[in-house]
């Protein structure tokens, strides 16, 4: 005899495929979304260059803002289980405009980063090849466009579906990175390292940093490279106990995260050291791609392994990245911050249809644009994309304290994760950002120079600019008035998820 599930919807749910995740799917896309190998790929050479031994202790002091955001967003969804994520809590915190704006900041960060990620995905496919092709050669728009459809219809087609990809994905990933850290440590203590380095404690000492805007630099850095993580949250209408899973999986995420990047590393520093030249890590021509510069040296004829490691992470972020933004957008569409299409879910996937779909669109449509327009300028954009992150785990933050402010001091436990960690997360994120704002401005940072001013600063505060701009445009529509109105989202509108999945869920004997 066995049981299977059979999804009920309730008059006051969106119509998610719930009960769908348990806490290791939950975890699984949280890091899958972060894209692992991609993100150390991308970010170890530079944070190296900005700090040099310190690196390690970088990784795990950037791990603190999220780390202290993870628990506003376990507290948030405990008790506002809702695939709106910061859209809806910071409507019930703060009202509607400060809700619709952090709502934005994950549609621009998700965009901007599919962008990217197709991009990379494309270009290691045909590192594959042996080809060595520019940015804004046809193949590699082409192929990357195919890798955004492609997950748009893993993502339409069902979580389920989504989940058991991610897996595999994943596990290769991971996979990839132990063989890594194994045979840079086997060759280190063998002696056949090009440049062995031993270990010195040093590396996790925190007032070893030598400059502060280093340090600013390598934090913000990280930061990158932690982000995703939150997309278990924005499936916790679809997981099987909504109000513990997604909490849990977050904080796992971010644990598994830290020790991922923190040994990998270390592992990298012992095999190559930081030397300017080679593949030491201070080399500034390694910064873009590490693996690429040290895979021949380090696994041989299996070299290709790293380079199948980076697409495949690129591609399995590539799905898990459109999958928080559908849910945003299918939240707000609901609360009438958005059209009426975008609360479409598929009757029998029972995904955010309409919203899947655009996102999808609009993120090929940007990626061509940009790509045509000038490569240099999507490029800008990636760089920017640590303003729309700190923006939206601020509001998060931010938010937490505020809607619990009344039961701060009710208990020690309460007055620690329901307001000191989520206060001190948003503050340090609220510099991040205007930090990171700061150094923008500057001409001299990133690829282009737009009205005299540094592009990536144009670029970056320019997408949420837009947003306030759309924003207006939405208040003047006659679906909007009851949103801005503060009558369908409030801090007491009932969630439109069930409190128990068992409203949602019932098993039977034998099949359907």
């Amino acid at each position: 005899m066995t049981t299977t599930p059979i999804h009920l919807g309730r008059p006051d749910g969106k119509g998610l495929a719930a009960g769908t995740l348990g806490l290791w799917g939950s975890t699984v896309i949280g890091l899958a979304s972060t894209a692992p190998v991609y993100s150390l790929v991308a970010t170890l050479g530079w944070v190296v260059l900005a700090v040099g031994a310190q690196a390690p202790i970088a990784f795990i002091v950037a791990f603190v803002p999220m780390l202290f955001i993870a628990f506003a967003y376990r507290e948030l969804n405990r008790e506002i289980p809702d695939c709106g994520t910061t859209f809806t809590w910071g409507t019930k915190a703060f009202g509607p405009w400060v809700g619709w704006m952090g709502g934005w900041g994950v549609a621009v960060a998700g965009m901007v980063v599919l962008a990217n990620l197709a991009q990379i995905a494309s270009i290691y496919f045909w590192a594959l090849f042996g080809l060595s092709l520019e940015n804004n050669d046809w193949r590699i728009i082409l192929m990357a466009v195919v890798f955004i459809a492609a997950m748009t219809w893993v993502s339409w087609r069902g979580v389920e579906i989504g989940e058991k990809i991610q897996n595999l994905l994943l596990g290769i990933q991971y996979v990839a990175l132990a063989v890594f850290v194994i045979a840079a440590l086997w060759q280190f203590f063998a002696g056949s390292a090009p440049n062995p380095t031993p270990f010195e404690w040093e590396w996790l000492n925190p007032f070893a940093f030598e400059s502060w805007s280093g340090f600013t630099q390598a934090v913000l850095l990280a930061l990158f490279i932690y982000w995703g993580w939150d997309t278990c949250l924005a499936l916790n209408e679809e997981t099987k106990d909504p109000k513990r899973i997604p909490g849990t999986a977050a904080l796992l995420t971010c644990v598994l995260l830290l020790v991922t990047y923190v040994g990998v590393t270390v592992a990298a520093m012992m095999y190559a050291g930081l030397g300017e030249d080679g593949v030491g890590l201070g080399n500034e021509a390694n910064a873009d791609d590490f693996f690429l510069a040290i895979r021949d040296g380090l696994l041989g004829p299996f070299g290709w392994v790293l380079v199948v490691a980076v697409l495949i992470s690129a591609v399995s972020s590539t799905q898990t990245t459109i999958l928080p933004t559908a849910r945003g957008t299918l939240a707000m569409g609901v609360y009438r911050a958005l059209p009426a299409r975008f609360k479409e879910v598929h009757p029998r996937y029972k995904t955010p249809s309409f919203s899947t779909l655009v996102m999808g669109v609009v993120a090929s449509l940007y990626y061509i644009g940009m790509t045509l327009i000038s490569d240099n300028i999507l490029q800008d954009s990636i760089l920017s994309l640590g303003l729309a992150i700190a923006f939206y785990y601020a509001i998060t933050g931010y938010a937490c304290v505020w809607y619990f402010r009344r039961e701060l001091f009710t208990s020690g436990k309460a007055f620690v994760t329901k307001g000191l960690l989520p206060l001190l997360g948003a503050l340090m994120l609220t510099y991040a950002f205007v930090q990171s704002a700061i150094d923008m401005w500057d001409p001299e940072y990133g690829y282009t120079v737009l009205f005299g001013i540094g592009g990536t600063f144009v670029v970056g505060i320019g997408s949420l600019a837009v947003g306030v701009v759309l924003m207006v445009i939405w208040y003047f529509f006659p679906r909007s008035k009851r949103f801005f109105a503060g009558e369908s989202l409030n801090r007491d509108t009932e969630v439109m998820v069930p409190e128990d999945p068992a409203d949602f869920i019932r098993s039977i004997d034998g099949g359907i």
